[in-house]
């Protein structure tokens, strides 16, 4: 993969998570996403499908719950992949997104519970992932 890119302010390199084909491809097909996510729980773009499903029809909790799953997968997955904690995670890499797509309903869910400080922590989150994500 050739050597880690490292700027002068000693940002760790980017972390990339390798895709899903066969969960991508499903989603693409519009097979239902509860039944992705059966299939494939340890992908986030699975939960992020649900959670932006159960959040745009106003349910909030279950929007909430789906997020915290895929946020949680998708933080097992960065880390098994060099993430530490800290660093770009870009949403210009495709494979990123179902993690960024579930912090971003998540923050959403938690400010509609007035769960401020989850709401904060996942907003800073979005902001040291990919600065263009967050407000």
């Amino acid at each position: 993969m050739g050597h880690p890119h490292h700027n002068l302010l000693g940002e760790p390199p980017a972390t990339l998570l390798p895709g899903a084909p066969e969960a991508e491809a499903a989603l693409a097909a519009g097979t239902p996403p509860a039944q992705v996510a059966a299939g494939h729980p340890t992908v986030s773009a699975a939960w992020a499908a649900l959670a932006e499903e159960a959040i745009a029809d106003g349910r909030t909790i279950e929007a909430y719950a789906y997020a915290r799953t895929g946020y949680h997968r998708g933080l097992d997955a960065l880390r098994r992949n060099g993430w530490k904690g800290h660093g770009p995670v870009p949403w210009s890499h495709e494979p990123n997104r179902g993690f960024l797509r579930c912090v971003t309903v998540l923050a959403r869910a938690a400010e509609a519970i007035g769960e401020t400080d989850e709401q904060e922590r996942c907003t800073q989150l979005l902001r040291d992932c990919d600065p263009s994500l967050a407000p």
